[in-house]
């Protein structure tokens, strides 16, 4: 079982090495791609995911990633005005919602309020959510920014983890997720802003970064580290209530595409828009 979780772990580093590194084009289509299936995931736990409801899902991702490839790129000149991601989620919003409950009336009672309701969720929860990845790629400095995102994830899952065995005696969620502890919470923190720390003083030189803008950047991803529990505890959430133990098995030893990326959906929103504002 480590075999396989290893062997999967380093191709999924070499296929996110790959897509951030390159980004455009590339980065958008994978994470339009995963978020098509960690969509899927969800809807299948929901009961939905073949449903006239998933469609709807499923039609307005890929219209979003469509959206936010052409924003700001196709001036709208007829009318002196320009797309922006934000009056094209606003749109995108309002149609799944009229799509959805059309289903819901038009089919009743085939469908529950609550598998309405997921199925506009799960729109933003993961799509949107995950576009913020490719949002922050595009920013000045993007190219190094993106980073932060899986430093605050991943590194504080494994920092959190290692902490939590050596030193970890008080329950932070004892009912959802026994094993984890505050201990352990506090060193996953730090091990972000350390990790963060590093990183941003090896590149250094190809940021064209000072000391203070590396403080900063470390800083965000000890608050993206703080965020990424609580996603990591969302989706621990979701399956408790469904009472599964995988969203999926796509990936070997990792389970689902919603298993390895539920922090990194909450972290890259928070990454996004502190560098956003802050950088």
């Amino acid at each position: 079982m480590f075999k396989t979780r290893l062997l999967s772990g380093i191709v999924l580093l070499a296929l996110l090495l790959t897509f951030g590194i390159l980004g455009g084009d590339l980065l958008l289509a994978g994470l339009g791609a995963i978020s098509l299936v960690g969509l899927y995931e969800l809807y299948r736990v929901c009961g939905i995911q073949k449903s006239g409801l998933a469609c709807a899902g499923y039609t307005l991702t890929v219209l979003y990633y469509l959206g936010v490839k052409l924003a700001g790129i196709l001036p709208l000149k007829w009318i002196s005005m320009s797309i922006d991601v934000s009056e094209i989620l606003f749109a995108l919003a309002m149609v799944l919602l009229v799509a959805v409950m059309a289903v819901y009336v038009f089919t009743f009672p085939k469908f529950r309020a609550e598998q309405v309701m997921a199925a506009f969720f799960g729109f933003f929860y993961v799509p949107v959510m995950l576009s913020c990845v490719y949002l922050t790629r595009e920013l000045p400095n993007g190219a190094y920014l993106v980073w932060l995102t899986f430093l605050c994830s991943w590194g504080c899952d494994t920092c959190a983890y290692c902490v939590g065995v050596l030193f970890g005696k008080h329950k932070m969620a004892p009912v959802l997720s026994p094993k984890k502890s505050v201990e352990g919470a506090v060193g996953g923190v730090a091990g972000a802003f350390l990790l963060t720390m590093l990183y941003g003083f090896v590149f250094r030189g190809a940021m064209g970064s000072t000391t203070p803008y590396i403080m900063m950047m470390a800083g965000i991803s000890a608050v993206g580290a703080l965020i990424s529990m609580v996603g990591d505890l969302a989706a621990s959430a979701i399956k408790r209530n469904y009472e599964i133990k995988d969203y999926g098995r796509l990936i070997p030893g990792h389970g689902g595409i919603l298993d390895r990326f539920d922090s990194v959906i909450f972290t890259g929103p928070v990454i996004y828009l502190l560098a956003l504002y802050l950088i």
